[in-house]
């Protein structure tokens, strides 16, 4: 039984910051990659950000320079920095996070709930 639980979205102007946080808990064995996601209606889920367990990370072009994912492996959580947001990034963020369980063979894939990020003036 795994759960990620995801916090700091909200309203913010354009080259505004924001950082998300993404906690997970339950029974786990381990963590493998920590990935942030985001989604529009009427669009596809989109990777922006990925970090491996040993600190390895990928960016989507569209948000190198301006986003910084990080992670705290005795807290299970991933965060993701996002600095001078514009518009565009306006979605709701998704966490994802690889999660061997206790007593598991294998890795699976389990989502956080969602939190809205909106960059208006």
């Amino acid at each position: 039984q795994v759960q990620l639980v995801e916090s700091g979205g909200g309203l913010v102007q354009p080259g505004g910051s924001l950082r998300l946080s993404c906690a997970a808990s339950g029974s786990i064995f381990a963590i493998n990659d920590m990935t942030w996601y985001r989604q529009v209606p009427g669009k596809e889920r989109d990777m922006v950000a990925t970090i491996t367990n040993g600190g390895k990370t990928i960016y989507a072009d569209s948000v190198k320079g301006r986003f910084t994912i990080s992670r705290d492996n005795a807290k299970n959580t991933v965060y993701l920095q996002m600095n001078s947001l514009k518009p565009e990034d306006t979605a709701v963020y998704y966490c994802n996070a690889d999660v061997v369980p206790q007593l598991a063979y294998r890795p699976y894939g389990y989502w956080g709930q969602g939190t809205q990020v909106t960059v208006s003036s």
